[in-house]
């Protein structure tokens, strides 16, 4: 807890028990939307309305402790500001985010950079995806 406290306190905000928790949620579970959030601290029994998680979630944003990705239109998710660079995969199905990193595309997002005249800033890279389904089952007869 006390780390939290020094998290918030680092991005100038106050250590309040809504920001300490809706922090603990992040950290734990990732990529969320307010409304799970929400969900997840009523399964805590802790009493932290909608409305206070996203000014939260805004304040968080602002201070550079948490992102914003809108990886499905009009549906938001959270996670906290890594140090590690890393990519996302969404699948399509599920809505599930996979997080991953690959250094050979890192390489190679940085040549086609520089072969333009152009080095790497920032960037964002998101693959949607679905789970491959096998057409044919095999059975004893194809064996």
């Amino acid at each position: 807890m006390q780390k939290k406290n020094k998290e918030l306190q680092k991005a100038g905000l106050k250590a309040t028990l809504p920001r300490i928790k809706i922090l603990e949620v992040l950290d734990a579970k990732g990529h969320l939307s307010a409304e799970d959030i929400y969900k997840e601290l009523i399964l805590m029994d802790e009493d932290v309305g909608l409305a206070t998680i996203y000014r939260v979630l805004t304040q968080f944003e602002a201070a550079g402790i948490v992102i914003k990705h809108n990886f499905e239109e009009a549906h938001a998710v959270y996670e906290i500001v890594s140090d590690e660079h890393h990519d996302h995969m969404v699948c399509i199905e599920s809505g599930k985010i996979i997080e991953f990193h690959d250094e050979v595309i890192e390489q190679r997002q940085a040549e086609i950079a520089s072969q333009h005249g152009y080095e790497i800033v920032d960037h964002n890279m998101v693959l949607y995806v679905k789970k491959i389904r096998n057409k044919h089952k095999i059975c004893t007869a194809c064996a």
